[in-house]
């Protein structure tokens, strides 16, 4: 008779990663400075969003497309997320000339050892810059230099930063505004349009955002309406 006795196998331990972060005391001044960039880092990227939006193409795009989707009078069609996605892209396509030149005169120096952080982040700032001063109103940049009490400009260069991304953002938005009010003009007109013909008709109850709908709708296939206005935004950054 045999007995089968059964044995414990036993597996090999498997290494794992483990990350310890701490906060503990350095007489290297070097230390010092690694951790202070990589504050500014977190920083900086925390904000990346803010930076991408309020200096780039996108406020005006995502503004005039929000006029676009109330002027049709559909409110979730196209969806929020459909909108924010055109408006990233067309901004990638509008600013990616002025990103370009951006890498290859600052970041590419940089990682190459040719030039210190200082100069890397002027050379990148030059072509942002650059495109906000053309969209840029000038009664705009005086509102904000004279709230500022700073002394007068000669030149774009002695513009700040700081100064010019607010006079950018009320320039960006009073053009989107300015676009908005020339989409609304047609699809106004329609509904005054059928408005007066069901009041006339005597069918004051009936919602004449409903019948209007499909006609506008129908006016904006018609003259193949997303060509024409992104085609017209793009054209308004050159």
């Amino acid at each position: 008779m045999i007995i089968a006795v059964p044995t414990q196998v036993f597996a090999a331990p498997v290494p794992s990663p483990s990350i310890n972060i701490g906060i503990g005391t350095s007489n290297n001044p070097h230390d010092m400075a690694i951790t202070l960039q990589i504050m500014a880092l977190l920083t900086i990227l925390s904000i990346a969003p803010a930076i991408l939006v309020m200096t780039t193409a996108f406020i005006r795009i995502v503004v005039v497309l929000s006029f676009l989707r109330n002027a049709l009078s559909i409110q979730n069609v196209p969806p929020t997320q459909v909108i924010i996605g055109l408006a990233l892209f067309l901004t990638f396509y509008i600013m990616s000339p002025y990103w370009s030149q951006a890498n290859q005169n600052g970041i590419q120096p940089y990682l190459a050892g040719n030039i210190s952080q200082t100069e890397a982040l002027q050379k990148v700032a030059e072509p942002i810059r650059t495109f906000m001063f053309k969209q840029t109103r000038e009664s705009d940049i005086a509102l904000f230099v004279n709230l500022s009490q700073a002394k007068r400009p000669e030149t774009q260069a002695d513009v700040s930063t700081f100064t010019l991304i607010p006079a950018f953002i009320i320039s960006e938005l009073k053009t989107a505004f300015q676009i908005g009010f020339m989409i609304y003009i047609p699809f106004i007109v329609i509904d005054m349009i059928v408005a007066s013909t069901l009041m006339s008709m005597g069918m004051m109850m009936l919602p004449p955002t409903m019948i209007s709908l499909p006609f506008k709708i129908l006016l904006f296939v018609m003259v193949d309406g997303w060509h024409l206005l992104i085609n017209s935004l793009i054209v308004s950054f050159k």
